[in-house]
């Protein structure tokens, strides 16, 4: 048996040359190789410390997945903004902290199509070699960019404009549920652009010709390490279930799918002390 011992964090994602997810788990200092534990047993315990993400502070309670109170109302990665980017105040010289917007905030962003068991729309700043890691955490089959903007304010009206026609956000228990049938990516982009054009045509006059470029991207499938989906969803959470052990049947988006139909989101629980046990 191998021990981890430390804070957990959400897990770090890549894709292989099939594409398929690879999932490390931080634990502390230790990175875990949670692919390689597919089909084994685990055990995870929580201590009943939580410690915040950014400060290091030991917190009674998380708030974002992960932050205490002090970083929650203080942080500009932590404002209501970042949820929702149409909200984006920087250049209203109110951001929290103008140098982390200007990093994060004032940089190309790009707006996508996913299949998460229903297609959605959203918005991400970095798509490495193709595939983002947003679309991995969401759990997305398939993904797409459709279009390029300058900055995430431009991003956040775009997709204000298509959660007119089409959803924004993940169905975590759909996700969940198996495979989903592959979508037509290339003509849902294509009918909503046609549905949204004279308004993104408005947004062009506002902001520039090329504040909106459209971009010719190939739609990306996306493979999970999944053995076996739940057929009737039961989540675990820490708080009431401090110490759990299972078989780890697969993994998808950030969460585990353990035996007898359990899950558990392993990003919700960032800064818990734990010791997982492999």
């Amino acid at each position: 048996m191998t021990m981890y011992s430390g804070g957990l964090r959400k897990m770090q994602v890549a894709t292989n040359k099939e594409n398929q997810v690879q999932y490390t788990l931080p634990v502390g200092d230790e990175r875990v190789d949670m692919n390689a534990l597919i089909g084994q047993s685990l055990t995870l315990t929580f201590n009943g410390e939580i410690h915040c993400v950014h400060c290091h502070s030991k917190t009674k309670k998380s708030f974002n997945q992960g932050y205490c109170y002090r970083c929650l109302i203080t942080l500009a990665q932590c404002d209501s903004c970042i949820i929702k980017p149409e909200q984006c105040h920087y250049h209203e010289g109110t951001c929290r902290e103008p140098q982390w917007g200007e990093e994060h905030c004032l940089t190309d962003h790009f707006v996508y199509l996913a299949n998460t068991g229903t297609v959605k729309v959203g918005i991400t700043r970095h798509v490495t070699e193709g595939v983002s890691s947003r679309w991995m955490d969401q759990g997305a089959t398939q993904a797409m960019v459709m279009l390029r903007v300058p900055d995430r304010l431009t991003s956040g009206k775009v997709e204000t404009l298509c959660k007119a026609h089409i959803a924004d956000k993940t169905n975590w228990r759909t996700m969940l549920k198996g495979q989903p049938d592959e979508v037509n990516l290339s003509q849902v982009r294509d009918e909503l652009l046609e549905a949204i054009a004279a308004p993104l045509d408005e947004l062009r006059h506002e902001k520039g010709l090329q504040a909106v470029s459209p971009v010719t991207d190939e739609i990306h499938a996306i493979d999970y390490p999944v053995e076996r989906y739940p057929e009737k969803i039961k989540s675990i959470n820490l708080d009431k279930t401090p110490s759990f052990s299972g078989t780890l049947q697969g993994i998808k988006g950030q969460y585990w799918l353990l035996d007898e139909d359990r899950v558990i989101n392993i990003r919700k629980y960032a800064g818990y002390q734990v010791t997982l046990n492999t």
